[in-house]
């Protein structure tokens, strides 16, 4: 039997042909992929374009599109005798190597910068038996540690700095196309470590130029303003934003993410802490779309657009939420909300819905 059921047969084998196997690479899925294109309902007109869709990568097996090429680098991992795998992580691509890795038998290892990783995340590398090490420092320093211990005794670096990550992650651009027919104007992407908007411009141009679409998106990615390097065209020694999963100084994808941005005629901007969190308010709320709050980066550029008088009135664009809000709940709770105490009686809870007799 097979490990999933075919609705969900996985990356390795629906995408075989665009992905660099050999009959030596193990058949691994956790049920990856074939995330929903969902199409916007209220937003669009805040935007001011004629079409918006969100592409829910919150839906992949770990609750982030780290999973995409998570399976790829894990299953190469394994075909080329690693016995443990190993990462830097702000949370997401730490839950999941532990993932991929427990499915495979291997042990993973995790650096965390101490005190910056939702916990949501933590918990779930935690779960998952990953061990963890947290240091002094921020992602940036953990990654100069992981890439120096790479390919010790049999230790397989995953972060996206591993090829075949990026390999994984740009079959979002091909299911996009499948679900629209064709590539969207523009996609709007957030931007931490820069690997996903280097894929996702790889999968786009592969499809183009392979006849399977007329035509290959404008990429915008958005950092936050308090750490937005490529931006500033400067490394951040101390980045700061809300949203853990992009809070990255220097970007082991830089130079992918500048390449993806000129081929394609895009822009790489920034937008504030403060609209990333309209953003994560209005996405949930206007669209019942929770993502966490890098993931509201997509969205928060594409509103900046639009207000700005930027945005294509035809233009058919795509967000792409990266992480399920689930993630990070200690954000969620600093929302204010309707929430009230009352006694246990049925007069009270009444009143309370505006239903009194």
């Amino acid at each position: 039997m097979p490990d999933v059921l075919p609705r969900s047969e996985g990356l390795l084998r629906r995408y075989a042909a665009y992905l660099p196997l050999t009959s030596a690479t193990p058949s691994l899925s956790l049920g990856e992929g074939g995330t929903p294109l969902v199409r916007s309902r209220r937003l669009v007109e805040q935007v001011g374009c004629a079409e918006l869709y969100f592409k829910l990568e919150g839906c992949n097996p770990t609750g982030s599109f780290k999973d995409r090429g998570m399976v790829v680098a894990v299953a190469k991992a394994v075909e080329d005798g690693a016995r443990a795998v190993l990462c830097a992580s702000t949370g997401n691509t730490s839950a999941s190597a532990a993932a991929y890795a427990a499915a495979c038998g291997l042990q993973s290892y995790v650096l965390v910068p101490r005190g910056k990783i939702a916990q949501g995340k933590m918990a779930q590398a935690l779960a998952y038996g990953a061990r963890i090490l947290a240091i002094d420092g921020n992602f940036d320093v953990a990654l100069r540690f992981a890439r120096a211990l790479e390919d010790t005794r049999g230790i397989a670096l995953v972060n996206s700095v591993n090829p075949h990550r990026i390999e994984g992650q740009k079959t979002a651009a091909f299911e996009i196309i499948e679900d629209l027919g064709d590539a969207p104007d523009l996609l709007c992407i957030p931007v931490g470590n820069a690997g996903n908007i280097t894929a996702y411009w790889r999968g786009f141009r592969e499809w183009r130029d392979a006849g399977r679409a007329a035509r290959a998106p404008r990429m915008m990615g958005f950092q936050a303003a308090g750490a937005s390097p490529i931006v500033q065209d400067r490394p951040f020694e101390d980045p700061q934003t809300i949203a853990s999963a992009i809070r990255i100084g220097n970007p082991a994808s830089w130079k992918g993410a500048t390449s993806a941005r000129d081929e394609s005629g895009g822009a790489i901007e920034a937008v504030t802490d403060d609209e990333i969190m309209e953003a994560y308010r209005l996405l949930a709320r206007e669209e019942g779309v929770f993502g966490e709050p890098a993931s509201a980066a997509s969205l928060a550029g594409a509103l900046k657009l639009g207000r700005e008088g930027r945005m294509p009135r035809d233009a058919v664009v795509v967000c792409v939420i990266t992480g399920n809000g689930l993630k990070d709940p200690d954000t969620a709770l600093t929302i204010e909300g309707d929430m009230h105490d009352v006694p246990a009686e049925f007069e009270a809870i009444s009143r309370a819905l505006g239903a009194s007799r």
